[in-house]
């Protein structure tokens, strides 16, 4: 296992970059610690392949540097790594048993057959495979071949992290909540340092204890799946976790005191807020999830009117979309609470109400 430390860390493929759209990673300083399991989440085509594959070797990044327990490994092929990958689709032997398969990492660096035979019956232990051990791998489930695709990572005791490059993606819907969770039990027992690459939220903010989110090849928030959730620093962690993401409704601050406007309504805030606001050099707006918009009483202070034009009954609660001054709005109530289609008064949790400035967190 390792601690992994990037320094100044971009990749352009173009030569002489100068502005941060020629980058497919825009340069950025990060730690990963050495037994901590994180998920890389983010679109399609934002960097995190690439961001991977500098990780293990595949790829050498055009600037700054990746280091292994602070040793310079930048220009160390994967060879000399230690590095296990997971990939989407399983990478193992068809004609080889289950067994074998398991052996293999280990056999090629010449482990003794003693050794081998141990590690092998407690990987496949923890993968729940100890009686499939003679079984062929070919005539297997896609999920059994990608546990042992896994396992090939767990055998070895040297390496420095897993790397998973959305490993899931072919299993079944219902046998993917088994295998995160054999995951994160493995991450438990094992402490083991693992990257895991998702455009899925859920399988990010169930396996990982920090998510590490990204769009156009920038890092644009790592934290807890909580702080993820209830503090976002930029409006895309906002929008793209969450179901649905986060309502964003531009305010203007016209120096009244303790107050901002969303079109003609206007909302307190506190005198931090304010000065915030104040400071701001660009677009603002606020920002708040749908969990957090509740009912109010018609012209009650503080509320905000709001056209609902669709209710969906959800069995836990109820989803409702309309606008809000001209702008959507996403709001989840109770069940029990009694909502058609109309105008409604609708109240902002305030502890819940995040302020941006150019997307970035600025109040809240």
């Amino acid at each position: 296992m390792a601690r992994i430390e990037f320094r100044n860390l971009g990749h352009a493929y173009g030569a002489n970059p100068t502005n941060p759209q020629d980058f497919a990673l825009q340069p950025m300083n990060m730690v990963w610690e050495d037994g901590g399991a994180y998920a890389l989440l983010g679109p399609s085509g934002c960097g995190k392949s690439t961001l991977l594959n500098i990780i293990s070797g595949l790829l050498v990044p055009s600037h700054g540097q990746v280091l292994f327990d602070g040793k310079d490994m930048t220009q160390v092929p994967t060879r000399g790594r230690n590095i296990a990958q997971v990939f989407q689709f399983p990478v193992l032997y068809d004609t080889m048993s289950v067994y074998d398969n398991l052996a293999f990492p280990l056999r090629n660096r010449k482990v003794p057959e003693k050794e081998v035979h141990q590690r092998v019956h407690e990987v496949a232990e923890i993968l729940g495979m100890t009686h499939e051990l003679k079984v062929r791998a070919a005539g297997m489930s896609a999920d059994a071949k990608q546990k042992i695709s896994l396992g090939r990572g767990l055998v070895r005791k040297d390496v420095a992290a897993i790397l998973f490059d959305e490993p899931l993606t072919v299993i079944d819907p219902h046998l993917k909540w088994q295998l995160r969770r054999q995951l994160k039990q493995i991450h438990q027992q094992l402490k083991l340092t693992l990257i895991y690459v998702t455009h899925d939220q859920v399988e990010a903010l169930t396996f990982a204890d920090e998510v590490v989110v990204m769009t156009n090849g920038k890092i644009v928030q790592k934290g807890t799946p909580d702080a993820l959730f209830e503090r976002p620093d930029h409006t895309f962690v906002g929008y793209f976790i969450g179901s649905p993401g986060m309502n964003f409704y531009p305010v203007s601050l016209n120096g009244e005191a303790g107050a901002v406007h969303i079109g003609q309504h206007r909302l307190a805030v506190d005198p931090a807020t304010v000065a915030a606001l104040k400071g701001a050099n660009g677009k603002v707006s606020l920002g708040i999830r749908p969990e957090f918009v509740q009912l109010a009483a018609p012209g009650s202070p503080g509320a905000l009117e709001a056209d609902i034009w669709q209710v969906q009954q959800l069995g836990t609660c109820q989803l409702v979309t309309g606008t809000v001054a001209g702008h959507p709005l996403k709001a989840k109530l109770d069940s029990a609470v009694h909502v058609q289609a109309g105008r409604h008064w609708l109240r902002l949790a305030r502890p819940e109400t995040i302020f941006f400035c150019n997307d970035e967190r600025i109040a809240g």
